[in-house]
């Protein structure tokens, strides 16, 4: 199993402490947080998994959940919520904040363990997926099928229009030099002219419509990709 740390965070002490126990054994690390205000000041982006009591102080666990959603760094941990609190209502307060799961107090251990597992199988395999993909607005290319796409439709990308567009996805704003891409793209072959990448670019911008202006000249540099 890889190493998931998850935060638990409620103000009941003991059920911390049973939680972390009988999670440390699934073999997860596990820390603790008695309050939100406790949990808050933890760096929390180290985190793959909140469990997060409602029923708090001052913060209460809906009002933690909201500022994680708010924040770029912490917006994508799972936050899982458990409380007393089983109303309907509730619970679709806790999904509208961004709540992944919801856990009614009382619960069994083995429920928590099955759903915190859940949880992370889910998000393992989406981390997989944004691995294999760069992505600017609707313009997406998959690096497993090789394809650029965009707003979902296939560009029809060259293998060398494709190889030049990820070069510049995977570093943008970063100016690479003819010299750079003939490096990178045709590496494999023995003499090619400047202008076969030019020509190349040249397709690129018009096969990927309106971000083609996003591939900008630098003159007496090179090219790159603004965002």
């Amino acid at each position: 199993m890889n190493e998931y740390r998850i935060l638990v965070t409620d103000d009941e002490e003991d059920l911390c402490e049973i939680l972390k126990f009988n999670l440390e054994t699934e073999g997860y690390i596990v820390d603790t947080a008695h309050s939100a205000e406790e949990a808050l000041a933890l760096d929390l982006q180290v985190y793959n998994l909140i469990l997060l009591d409602v029923m708090m102080g001052e913060i209460s666990g809906f009002k933690m959940a909201s500022i994680i959603r708010k924040s770029e760094h912490l917006k994508h941990i799972p936050i899982i919520f458990l409380t007393a609190r089983d109303s309907e209502n509730d619970k679709l307060t806790g999904f509208n904040i961004g709540g992944d799961d919801y856990i009614a107090k009382p619960f069994s251990i083995r429920e928590v363990q099955a759903r915190v597992k859940a949880i992370l199988r889910r998000t393992t395999i989406v981390e997989e997926e944004i691995k294999n993909e760069l992505r600017y607005e609707t313009l997406s290319i998959d690096l497993r099928s090789k394809k650029c796409y965009i707003d979902n439709v296939d560009a029809a990308l060259t293998k060398k229009e494709f190889e030049i567009l990820r070069l510049l996805l995977e570093h943008p704003r970063q100016v690479f030099s003819r010299e750079e891409i003939l490096a990178q793209v045709w590496s494999d072959e023995v003499y090619v002219l400047d202008r076969t990448i030019d020509v190349n670019i040249t397709r690129l911008r018009k096969k990927i419509g309106e971000y083609g202006k996003c591939i900008v000249t630098r003159l007496g540099y090179g090219y790159c990709f603004e965002q």
